[in-house]
């Protein structure tokens, strides 16, 4: 069961979303009250989220509200604040233009002003986007918000719907806070140049428009020198493509997202990126004549969803070619028609000396009872999972 804690700690990670400043002032008055005296007793109120949940349903039935001001006024900083972090939608991003909190937080009255505008984490995670008539307004209201985030670390979700020019002179003076970025792409022909990101760890991008992959392309061209994921999934690369990139940026790379156009760009992408330890890719065939043999040590987990296994005649399969000494969760999806290269898994298995321990066949992965029982004979102590209406995450 989620427990709710309260802590002077007001600049962690927002916790889960949760109705309480939409109830009534009667609600409002037991809360303060109770977490007040627990805070006393304790220092820390552990309250069950559903608790706090009927409680809010039963005061609202009540229409007295006397002195529910007076306990709301005696509630200490700390607790408010964490009050108002649990207003956060949780997994969102927060439009600054919006009625919601935080920003309805700053309207209420002074006090809850002063200490929503004072709690840098409540404006960390920011959606903002470019394209629109009323920009200025918009900018006016991004920048105020960044601004409250005094530093600390953001995560921003950014849309353009033309050039990026005012969205990156906007975040200019904020570069080195941004740790975590999204870039969508709608109509863009321009780059989101990001190069002197240098607080960057986390990037997603996305294109809604054929007419924009030539700039997202150029956009990651460039990486910043402390981005360790990269999620590129809206993409396909061939290994021609992959050839284009500066070997150093992708070299730092530790998580990977990523569509690949046949089995050489897979080969490839191992060569380019030697320090992965997570790697989700989308993959489809194309005819080749040879591929070169690759041995990755780092690479610990493998998701794997499409027909990357075989090239188009199924005369080549993956696990032939690669050698990863350190894996240990495999996990397939959608590899269509074809049966599992069982033969050709078993001899990875058994050159690359891995410690597997778990193997994942999901919905499209053909395998029989006999080959999955000489793998567990392989490998005893591993997990194996089939499970056909399990769906992985690179398949939505």
């Amino acid at each position: 069961m989620q427990t709710l804690t309260f802590n002077s700690n007001v600049d962690s990670p927002a916790p889960p979303t949760i109705g309480v400043l939409h109830g009534s002032q009667a609600f409002y008055a037991m809360f303060c009250e109770e977490s007040y005296l627990e805070t006393s007793r304790k220092g820390v109120s552990n309250r069950p989220r559903q608790l706090v949940e009927e409680k809010a349903n039963i005061v609202q039935t009540n229409d007295s509200n006397r002195g529910s001001s007076a306990a709301i006024w005696r509630l200490p900083t700390e607790i408010l604040s964490q009050i108002f972090l649990y207003c956060l939608p949780e997994d969102e991003y927060l439009s600054p233009t919006s009625s919601m909190a935080p920003m309805s937080l700053t309207a209420t009255c002074r006090r809850w002003r002063e200490v929503a505008v004072g709690l840098p984490s409540l404006w960390c995670k920011l959606w903002l986007e470019v394209g629109f008539s009323d920009w200025q307004r918009r900018a006016f209201y991004y920048d105020t918000c960044l601004k409250r985030s005094q530093g600390c670390p953001l995560s921003l979700a950014l849309q353009s719907h033309t050039d990026w020019s005012k969205l990156q002179n906007l975040l200019q003076p904020y570069i080195r806070q941004i740790s975590s970025l999204s870039l969508g792409f709608f109509f863009s022909d321009s780059p989101f140049m990001m190069a002197d990101f240098c607080a960057l760890e986390d990037l997603t991008v996305y294109k809604y428009s054929v007419d924009s992959v030539r700039a997202v392309h150029r956009s990651i061209e460039q990486l910043p020198v402390n981005l360790r994921r990269l999620n590129v999934m809206d993409l396909s690369f061939t290994h021609e493509r992959l050839d284009f990139f500066p070997d150093s940026p992708w070299a730092r790379l530790t998580t990977l997202e990523i569509k690949l156009d046949g089995l050489d760009a897979f080969t490839r992408l191992l060569q380019l990126c030697p320090d992965l330890t997570s790697l989700t890719i989308i993959g489809r065939s194309e005819p080749i004549q040879a591929l070169e043999s690759v041995v990755h040590t780092k690479l610990q987990s493998l998701h794997m969803c499409g027909d990357l296994l075989f090239d188009s005649i199924g005369d080549l399969s993956l696990f032939d070619v690669i050698t990863l000494p350190n894996l240990r969760v495999v996990e397939a999806h959608n590899m269509g028609p074809s049966q599992w290269p069982h033969e050709e898994f078993k001899a990875f298995l058994t050159r690359s000396r891995c410690p597997l321990e778990i193997l994942i066949f999901g919905g499209g992965v053909l395998t029989t009872d006999r080959q999955r029982a000489e793998y567990t004979t392989l490998m005893p102590s591993l997990n194996l999972i089939v499970d056909p209406v399990r769906i992985d995450d690179c398949a939505t």
